[in-house]
């Protein structure tokens, strides 16, 4: 799945265009590399994010193209 629309669907990031801009500004890192919005995500990767001055770093638990709400926290993992 593109690193753009995992952001959304597991609502780490609200809206696929906010996740596009921030992998443009390269404020998003999967493994340790920065990582452009059409980049494959799949389980076990490790995907940083910086908002600001706060960082959040996740696991990828599983990967899905649409989830309800409640169960996209599934989704992911913090570290």
């Amino acid at each position: 799945m593109r690193l753009d629309k995992y952001l959304k669907v597991s609502r780490l990031i609200k809206r696929r265009t906010v996740a596009n801009d921030a992998c443009s500004a390269g404020r998003v890192s999967v493994n340790g590399r920065i990582a452009k919005a059409g980049a494959e995500v799949k389980p076990g990767d490790i995907i940083e994010i910086g908002f600001g001055t706060k960082s959040v770093k996740v696991e990828v638990l599983a990967v899905k193209d649409t989830v309800r709400k409640d169960e996209a926290a599934e989704m992911f993992r913090y570290l």
